[in-house]
């Protein structure tokens, strides 16, 4: 250290905000309340709205898609998420007769979905279509609501998918059982039953009723902090992957945060590990 030179105490160095602090009373305190909650009535007719006049729109796109052969497929490996779920070459196999995906909005809750693949005739399994229903059940109180001139009522400004949502579970119709996929590479969870340690054949999303989050971590190029985001495999396919299909089958998306090494060396400071509402994607689609 230089001669003269004072070793400051930790954060001597760090610059004090300008900006004084806030309090809020309950009274602001009950109005900021209010606000936010006319904030997601009005979001939540304006999703309704986009929903019902996207719906045509992929109608015509799943006709030209039909006649592209393997876009799905391909489209779905391209998500990175969706590649760790179906890493097995056996899964890649079944998924190459992969015609067709869709998947169907509940019209009155339209966080909730169906998802639907549909298969040619392949050497896997009898079914021409597996499903994943996303069923909305409406909470007790639902039943004295009230609903606006918009159709919303409380119990939708309260949605709470854990709570609200009950998720199918559908057994697939194997040509031989004793090599069904989900039986050759079954999931393992973790210590947290709500984690995969390992997703074994992406098949077993469809025998399963449960949807495990997987933990992926991305920097906020403002803020700084990576943040651990949980993430369904069935949100994301309805959420990301399906309205923004062709984008993914372009490879025009690219959902790499960390490009360099030395954002990678980041990685060793404080991660802030957060929960996202579920039907939430990184557009804000739902």
């Amino acid at each position: 250290m230089a001669k003269g030179t004072k070793r400051g105490s930790p954060g001597a160095e760090d610059e004090k905000s300008p900006i004084t602090s806030s309090v809020v009373g309950e009274e602001e305190s009950k109005k900021l309340e209010e606000i936010q909650r006319d904030l997601a009535r009005v979001e939540l007719v304006l999703e309704r709205q986009a929903q019902a006049a996207l719906k045509p729109v992929y109608e015509r796109r799943r006709q030209v898609l039909k006649s592209i052969p393997g876009f799905w497929p391909n489209t779905l490996i391209r998500h990175s998420l969706f590649a760790y779920h179906a890493q097995h070459n056996a899964d890649q196999s079944a998924l190459n007769f992969l015609e067709d995906l869709w998947v169907e909005k509940d019209p009155n809750e339209h966080r909730c979905f169906t998802i639907e693949f549909h298969f040619k005739e392949n050497q896997f399994f009898h079914d021409s279509v597996l499903k994943k229903e996303y069923k909305y059940v409406p909470p007790p109180a639902a039943k004295t609501d009230t609903a606006d001139e918009n159709g919303i009522t409380e119990s939708m400004l309260d949605f709470h998918w854990d709570r609200d949502v009950d998720i199918s579970a559908n057994k697939i119709n194997w040509k031989e059982p004793e090599k069904a996929l989900t039986k050759v590479y079954p999931r393992e969870l973790g210590e947290d039953e709500d984690e995969i340690a390992d997703p074994g054949s992406f098949f077993n999303f469809f025998e399963h009723s449960a949807d495990p989050s997987e933990v992926c971590s991305v920097v906020l190029k403002l803020a700084g902090p990576i943040l651990m985001l949980r993430q369904q495999i069935g949100v994301v396919i309805a959420n990301e992957i399906f309205p923004e299909a062709i984008e993914y089958f372009l490879g025009n998306v690219n959902e790499e945060d960390i490009t360099d090494s030395e954002e990678e060396d980041d990685e060793d400071d404080d991660a802030a590990e957060i929960d996202l509402e579920k039907p939430r994607s990184k557009k804000a689609r739902v």
